[in-house]
């Protein structure tokens, strides 16, 4: 059972409560996005928060990036920042309803929000939002997962258990590139799916 509905999020917000916010894209991100060369893949970030990754790809040329989150605050903080970018790409909406496909999803503090017991069913549907040979990217924690949180940790093996089933793994270890806050408790993954 979720215990992070919209309404919780929606005070965190209000209230100012956002660690998560780096106030920037992480330097991991402009790392993977600037050997991006497809233009025209379909992105999402769920979870997308103020959304840095999704103007730094905008910024790059990549003009069918979608970003996703429970509440409207950020969404609205995006597109004060970034006005041309198009509402309809800007969803307020629950990941777990989506029903499309997309070529690239981006994974940046979005797992690591959700009630762990969410982790199988997050799996699910990334596979099944993703098309076919299309992949799943970005950081997860890489600390002991306690009941304490968001953020939620874990540890590689739990991760690599997780995603088999339904991805190939290209890449998951330790990420050398963090930002210094989080430098050593995070892992850099990618996965394609089956």
């Amino acid at each position: 059972m979720n215990r992070f509905t919209k309404e919780f999020w929606a005070g965190r917000w209000h209230e100012g409560q956002t660690g998560w916010d780096v106030g920037n894209v992480s330097t991991p991100f402009v790392d993977f996005f600037d050997a991006l060369t497809n233009k025209e893949m379909r992105i999402l970030i769920p979870g997308g928060g103020n959304g840095y990754e999704g103007e730094y790809l905008w910024q790059q040329g990549f003009k069918n990036v979608h970003l996703l989150d429970i509440v409207e605050q950020p969404l609205e903080n995006f597109k004060k920042r970034v006005p041309d970018f198009p509402d309809h790409q800007l969803r307020c909406a629950d990941f777990f309803s989506l029903d499309e496909k997309f070529d690239l999803i981006v994974e940046q503090t979005f797992f690591c929000a959700l009630d762990p017991t969410l982790r199988p069913k997050y799996a699910s549907k990334m596979s099944e939002v993703l098309s076919s040979g299309s992949k799943l990217a970005g950081l997860l924690f890489n600390f002991p997962l306690t009941e304490e949180g968001p953020p939620f940790g874990g540890d590689e093996s739990e991760y690599r258990k997780l995603f088999e089933p339904y991805f190939d793994i290209l890449k998951m270890g330790p990420c050398t590139n963090s930002i210094k806050p989080r430098a050593g408790r995070e892992l850099w993954f990618e996965v394609m799916r089956k």
